[in-house]
């Protein structure tokens, strides 16, 4: 069984940071090996479903995927519950700042406002955005006629210093992605549910985003026993 998998940097780093894509503590390899098969992760710090959308219509390596692919997960929409005092583009943007110096002060002037400006901020995504993205991405590969099982995510909690500890714009992607979920007939993991507890108890990542092996551990077998209900057939079971 393949799977490709379009993730954020939670499919990517683990205790102590980012690693590649192919290391087999990270939970799509969890999932992939306890099915017997493999995963290919095309992923980005801070993906949005937005991101998603632009990696399936832009990126020619993943077209060339999706002819082998079996399962098809979707594990973005957490980042963007994530407050962002400054619009996307703009965000973005402070990468492109020169000269280097002044790049580098506008940056450690971000980062220490960010958590201070984090209760009056937007989400990165609004949720009716998230929904429409992970719409337009499902059906676009479907108008290519291509028919493997789908499945999804719940977005993933936090308690991050660096976003002031604020998540308010949570349970509103939640009710999104589930509606987008039950129209489009897409089974998702409750992140929370498998991995809040790891995250809150500060058993994860110390940026208290990410996740620790644990973590890892239990979110492949969450989705590994998902897609064993929806995508095995009893021969290959």
């Amino acid at each position: 069984m393949r799977l490709l998998v379009l993730g954020d940097s939670l499919s990517f780093f683990g205790p102590g940071g980012p690693l590649p894509a192919d290391h087999p503590r990270l939970w799509h390899n969890i999932c992939a090996a306890s099915l017997g098969g493999s995963a290919e992760l095309a992923a980005g710090f801070g993906w949005t479903a937005r991101d998603a959308w632009w990696a399936l219509t832009g990126d020619p390596r993943i077209w060339s995927l999706l002819p082998r692919t079996d399962v098809l997960v979707f594990a973005v929409g957490s980042m963007d519950t994530l407050p962002s005092p400054l619009p996307t583009y703009l965000r973005e943007g402070l990468r492109y700042v020169r000269p280097d110096w002044l790049r580098r002060w506008v940056r450690k002037g971000y980062t220490a406002a960010q958590p201070r400006l984090a209760p009056y901020a937007r989400v990165a995504l609004p949720p009716a955005l998230t929904a429409r993205y992970l719409r337009d991405s499902l059906q676009s590969i479907r108008n290519l006629e291509y028919t493997m099982p789908a499945v999804g995510i719940v977005p993933s909690v936090h308690r991050a210093p660096s976003y002031g500890f604020v998540h308010g714009g949570h349970a509103a992607a939640v009710a999104a992605v589930r509606g987008w979920a039950s129209g489009a007939g897409v089974p998702l993991v409750d992140l929370p549910a498998v991995i809040g507890e790891h995250v809150r108890s500060g058993a994860g990542n110390p940026d208290g985003m990410h996740w620790g092996w644990e973590g890892h551990e239990l979110v492949g077998g969450a989705m590994a026993a998902l897609i064993s209900s929806v995508a095995l057939s009893p021969s290959e079971e």
